[in-house]
């Protein structure tokens, strides 16, 4: 059972970074560079918004059967991904491969959970977690490999046959008992949900680009959340079975465990999506080149939930979850303190430092999360800190695109070259930037330069608020969870 949990596993994590090696070589066929971040934000925005429905209900209707239905709706959307002719298509097919990523993640931790004690979770997770490292240092080299061999369309294809071989598994091996009862589920409460969520997605990544900050597209989508967050939390309060359990989200234990997960998650977003552009546009490097440099934080990520057992039994989870906030923070640090044209030797340290610092926290805080409620919560306590997590890796990548764009228009602005040096940018990972004017190479290989040098700055704001947050833990209860 413990290998089909794991190859859901493999499944959702390949997915991110295999994406992230391939995306400069996909803008490049298809076009729409200004579209870039939203091949991430679209998918984490549906996955991140479904995070809570799926653990709720595992929680009402039993693991098997909601992990199986979301594999399936993800490899339909994977299939059609393939297929997609154009960037808003293909963002289109990701909204729906993300909302069947949605349930593969927090119901597969749930599902380790209720399998092993809480003496063996710390040793599973740290396999689980592993798995997800692993799949991300396999995703990076095979994404850069995929591409230059066959062609894009393989990076989202290779979903299926992973996919079928999980849900035959979970279908004749996994077993549960659950009460039957009718069971009202809010799925308007959701639908408001995820309006609240569209909105300040669209308002960051369009404010300052499209329009200005001030503007009253701005104003109104800044509305349109606030307004739909009040009547979902006023409805959340009232449904007999709300998707959110907000007493458990008062619990300073929870609270603090989110808040951290919530800015790790933008910050790791942000060395995924960047990473590669930097290597390529920047340092003109193969896409296996980027994918080596992203390799190293997939190779300290699953190092760092390795230690987390050991480092649990030498510390305590309060000093492990902090050493993990300063090793991320101090990762961003080294990607926003390089110098112009840094090697990709220097971007692949920073990065792996930064995997170093998630594998501690993330592993951790799940941990943590579990070790404080019961059976009857566990699916929605674990989906709570997932969504956490992908939220802000969700408002991460909206935010840093929204600096990148931001960035290059001020300084292709300033050189003269103005719309028509931003429309030209994706040919730089066409294969076709030899066929650029040397000027309008240079001028473009500057602007990309100076504005990834913003986007690593911001990352590391995050980054540092990160650290912060886990400084919120509270020492006691942290302690007693993890033993």
């Amino acid at each position: 059972m413990l290998g089909c949990v794991l190859l859901a596993m493999f499944m959702a994590a390949v997915e991110v970074t295999i994406v992230a090696t391939a995306l400069p070589q996909i803008v490049g066929k298809l076009g729409g560079f200004a579209w870039y971040t939203w091949v991430f934000s679209g998918f984490l925005l549906t996955q991140a918004s479904n995070i809570l429905v799926f653990g709720k209900l595992a929680d009402l209707y039993g693991r098997r059967p909601v992990l199986i239905v979301g594999i399936a709706v993800f490899l339909v959307g994977s299939m059609l991904c393939g297929f997609a002719w154009s960037m808003p298509v293909l963002i289109a097919f990701r909204l729906l491969q993300g909302l069947g990523a949605g349930s593969i993640q927090p119901v597969a931790m749930t599902i380790v959970g209720d399998l092993y004690t809480p003496q063996e979770r710390p040793r599973v997770q740290g396999w689980l977690s592993s798995v997800w490292d692993f799949a991300a240092i396999v995703g990076p080299l095979a994404g850069g490999l995929i591409v230059e061999a066959l062609s894009w369309h393989w990076i989202f294809w290779i979903n299926v046959p992973v996919g079928i071989v999980t849900i035959a598994g979970l279908a004749l091996f996994l077993h549960e008992n659950v009460a039957r009862r009718q069971h009202r589920v809010d799925y308007l409460g959701v639908a408001i949900f995820c309006v609240a969520i569209t909105a300040l997605l669209v308002a960051v990544m369009k404010g300052g680009v499209n329009w200005s900050w001030a503007s009253l597209p701005t104003l109104a989508l800044a509305a349109i959340f606030v307004v739909a967050l009040a009547l979902y939390l006023r409805r959340e309060r009232r449904a007999p079975e709300p998707m959110i359990d907000l007493a458990l989200w008062r619990a300073r234990l929870m609270a603090s465990v989110n808040l951290a997960s919530l800015f790790a998650g933008a910050a790791i977003i942000g060395v995924t999506s960047f990473v590669p552009i930097y290597v390529q546009g920047v340092l003109g490097g193969s896409a296996i080149v980027a994918g080596f440099a992203l390799t190293s934080m997939s190779v300290g990520w699953p190092l760092g939930s390795m230690l987390t057992g050991r480092a649990l039994r030498t510390l305590d989870a309060y000093r492990t979850v902090r050493l993990g906030g300063v090793l991320l923070f101090c990762g961003a640090l080294g990607l926003a303190a390089m110098a112009p044209g840094a090697g990709a030797v220097l971007v692949g340290a920073s990065a792996f430092v930064v995997g170093l610092g998630m594998g501690l926290l993330n592993t951790t805080l799940v941990i943590l999360i579990q070790g404080s409620v019961s059976w009857a919560k566990r699916g929605s306590a674990t989906a709570s800190n997932v969504f956490s997590r992908m939220l802000g890796s969700t408002f991460g990548a909206a935010l840093l695109g929204a600096v990148l764009n931001a960035a290059l228009a001020r300084h292709l602005g300033e050189a003269g070259r103005g719309a028509a040096g931003l429309d030209a940018m994706h040919r730089m990972f066409d294969g076709a930037s030899a066929a650029l004017p040397a000027e309008q190479h240079e001028t473009l290989v500057a602007a990309l330069a100076y504005a990834l040098a913003h986007v690593f700055t911001v990352l590391t704001v995050v980054a540092a608020l990160a650290m912060a947050a886990t400084l919120l833990v509270p020492r006691r209860s942290a302690a007693a969870d993890a033993s």
